[in-house]
């Protein structure tokens, strides 16, 4: 397993393709999801200093929560300020990548209809689906302060990179 995470330099693409070994060295060997998700969001945050990086799971809802008796989205491990906790199918970006089981980039957040805006210095994000079984059983939320700050680069990427994940 690897101790540290070198920073790249270098275009988008260079240091997704740098990052990504490092990421299955931290993966490798370890069997638990959560600490993997942590770890996951760490070093995307690290090497890209996005402003909010994380995972939410998919769980059963909770009565408190929702009147429904359906699921949820629940906050998993992340890297940035405080997060909304739980989130409806179809409600916000991340309920509706989840919804529509694709990633959605939104360069302007402020344009997302029922954009939930968990920090107001969120300018655009990327949501992608982790799907196992064609089932969607998380979501892979980032961040970023700038507008349209993502795009099919790091969708190609992203999705890689959940895909190492075990679920």
């Amino acid at each position: 397993m690897a101790e540290d995470l070198l920073i790249i330099q270098g275009t988008k693409e260079e240091q997704y393709r740098q990052l990504i070994p490092q990421i299955k060295g931290l993966l490798e060997g370890e069997s638990d999801l959560i600490a993997n998700l942590a770890n996951v969001s760490a070093a995307l945050s690290e090497q890209f200093g996005w402003l909010w990086t994380g995972f939410y799971l998919v769980k059963p809802s909770s009565a408190k929560a929702f009147t429904d008796k359906g699921e949820e989205l629940v906050l998993g491990p992340f890297q940035g300020p405080v997060a909304c906790t739980r989130i409806r199918k179809g409600k916000g970006v991340c309920g509706t990548a989840w919804a529509e089981a694709k990633t959605i980039i939104v360069p302007d957040v402020e344009l997302f209809p029922g954009h939930i805006a968990c920090s107001s210095l969120s300018r655009s994000e990327i949501v992608v689906p982790v799907i196992r079984n064609n089932k969607v059983v998380a979501v892979l939320d980032v961040d970023s302060e700038a507008p349209d700050q993502f795009d099919t680069t790091d969708q190609t990427f992203l999705e890689e990179i959940i895909s190492l994940l075990e679920f």
